[in-house]
């Protein structure tokens, strides 16, 4: 499977270990930097990047890291067309592909061990989404949403 992964200068040890990581299972990897460390650079160059080339190179997925993770989920989700979720369990991490058909997983490097952290990543990966009508029907409506800025309707009481 093709990763593309990018992050800031918090997440840019555990990005390298990642890269190495998934490229030794037999992923291949795309780095969108950073490519040195720089303890000042900022995280929505590496982000935006990473979230596009998932957006154009369809059944890849992505990877963000940051020191939270949470600006690199909002850099990421607002690319159109990239679903982007904070994984800071590896239920989360599984339940975005599962559920939210999440194409971006953004993790806080500062906040997991490198070990659950590649965990969550190993699990996001290899978990396909569900298809299920209810969660189908959800994403049909962000999707809808992000399309035409028009409210889905809501529900009949």
């Amino acid at each position: 499977m093709r990763v593309h992964i990018g992050s800031d200068h918090a997440g840019f040890e555990l990005k390298n270990h990642l890269v190495e990581h998934l490229q030794g299972a037999g992923h291949d990897v795309v780095d969108h930097g950073p490519a040195v460390y720089d303890a000042v650079d900022d995280y929505p160059p590496y982000c935006l990047r990473t979230a596009e080339a998932v957006v154009a190179d369809a059944g890849s997925l992505g990877i963000v890291i940051g020191g939270s993770g949470n600006g690199e989920q909002i850099a990421a989700n607002k690319v159109k067309g990239v679903r982007a979720a904070l994984a800071w369990s590896t239920d989360t991490a599984k339940l975005s592909r599962e559920h939210n058909d999440a194409n971006v997983i953004s993790i806080g490097a500062r906040m997991h061990s490198e070990q659950d952290a590649t965990s969550f990543v190993e699990l996001f990966l290899s978990t396909d989404y569900s298809g299920e009508d209810r969660h189908t029907r959800r994403i049909k409506m962000l999707d809808s949403y992000e399309e035409t800025g028009e409210l889905p309707p809501l529900p009949s009481s």
